[in-house]
């Protein structure tokens, strides 16, 4: 190789190495997994259907085209709810012109919060309702859906507002894996939770 070859293969090199360390490693896919054979399943949320605030069927497929971040309240919660929504809504602030995502939020207190109230409840956060989904149905089917998303939600008597839960705020891709949570009750996580939705967004770019 001419002396010219050995400074330029250098380059190039160094090059290459710089653009690795560039690349934004992955998200993982979050709860337990199996291997069937050569595949590798990763924990999915399961099929479902709810109803949003205005009263439209929301199920998996309606998601689907979606990364979203979920949480789970209730509108009469006198304890973590509020901390969260304002959370919540940083969030949606943050992301509330891309076309890629969207917030879902999960009554756990059925009986009280109809579509009609949920609609009125976030008539008044003064949010974008295309943007941000509340979504209610079955009391069971939505405690259970807290499940899959690893978020604490009981009916307790003794826990204030009747309900005992988590202030979890969950990403969710597409494909209904979970890749990353933060406390919802948390201001600076909520700020490190924001950079990991967009970098769940490079991977539909």
């Amino acid at each position: 190789m001419n002396r010219l070859g050995i400074p330029l293969a250098i380059l190039l090199l160094g090059f290459f190495y710089a653009c690795q360390e560039t690349q934004v490693q992955a998200l993982p896919k979050i709860g337990n997994m199996e291997i069937n054979g050569k595949d590798t399943l990763f924990h999915t949320i399961p099929e479902f259907s709810f109803v949003d605030q205005d009263s439209n069927v929301v199920t998996n497929e309606t998601l689907s085209e979606y990364i979203y971040i979920t949480d789970f309240f209730f509108t009469s919660c006198p304890s973590i709810c509020p901390v969260v929504m304002k959370n919540m809504i940083t969030i949606h602030e943050a992301f509330k012109d891309h076309e890629k995502v969207l917030l879902v939020s999960h009554t756990i207190d059925p009986k009280r919060d109809t579509p009609t109230h949920l609609k009125r409840y976030a008539a008044n956060l003064g949010v974008d309702q295309t943007k941000w989904k509340f979504l209610t149905g079955d009391k069971d089917a939505l405690l259970d859906m807290a499940d899959e998303y690893f978020v604490v939600a009981i009916e307790d008597p003794e826990a204030p507002g009747g309900f005992d839960h988590s202030g979890k705020i969950i990403l969710t891709d597409t494909n209904g894996h979970i890749r990353a949570f933060c406390e919802g009750t948390d201001a600076d996580e909520v700020k490190q939770f924001i950079p990991k939705v967009n970098q769940l967004l490079k991977e539909y770019e």
